[in-house]
């Protein structure tokens, strides 16, 4: 090997080994900066946070609601032209081996369509034998007449009675 190229060599060499001190130095500072970040963030002074919470009875009857019928509740508090409605029943499982889907509509009445149209929608489904379930739906500056319906896929739709929401 020439002269030249063992320079080269060892040129290369010292180079990379001053990469590689970098490289290590930097790693070192950084971590250390992070340590020190890390050490320095340590929560001060704690403060107990106490959460309350508002319980809303349903203003209108809670005996447990029957299979095939939807129940309608107003609950309470109310302000102004902002309500919130809760609809119940108990769906029943005809193969408690698989899952029922279901899917809650409320519906509005159109004067000008004359017919209902959806306002709000939802969809869920458990597995079991019969479960109670419910829907609230808040209803906030639209007066009306309104119902819900609960349609069971593979089944039929159960239709609450209308009930108005005016301001």
């Amino acid at each position: 090997m020439g002269e030249r190229s063992t320079q080269a060599m060892y040129a290369g060499t010292a180079n990379a080994a001053k990469l590689f001190v970098a490289a290590l130095a930097f790693t070192g500072a950084y971590l250390g900066f992070s340590a020190y970040d890390t050490a320095s963030s340590a929560p001060g002074q704690q403060q107990a946070i106490t959460l309350r919470a508002r319980e809303m009875p349903i203003t209108a009857e809670t005996a447990a609601p029957e299979p095939g019928v939807v129940t309608v509740a107003a609950m309470a508090g109310a302000a102004g032209c902002d309500h919130t409605y809760v609809a119940r029943t108990v769906l029943l499982n005809p193969d408690p081996a698989k899952t029922v889907l279901y899917g809650w509509r409320l519906a509005r009445w159109s004067p000008a369509a004359k017919g209902w149209k959806t306002y709000l929608v939802d969809h869920q489904g458990f597995g079991g034998r019969q479960r109670t379930i419910s829907w609230q739906a808040r209803i906030a500056d639209n007066p009306g007449w309104y119902r819900f319906e609960l349609s069971v896929r593979g089944g039929e739709t159960i239709r609450s009675d209308r009930f108005q929401v005016s301001c």
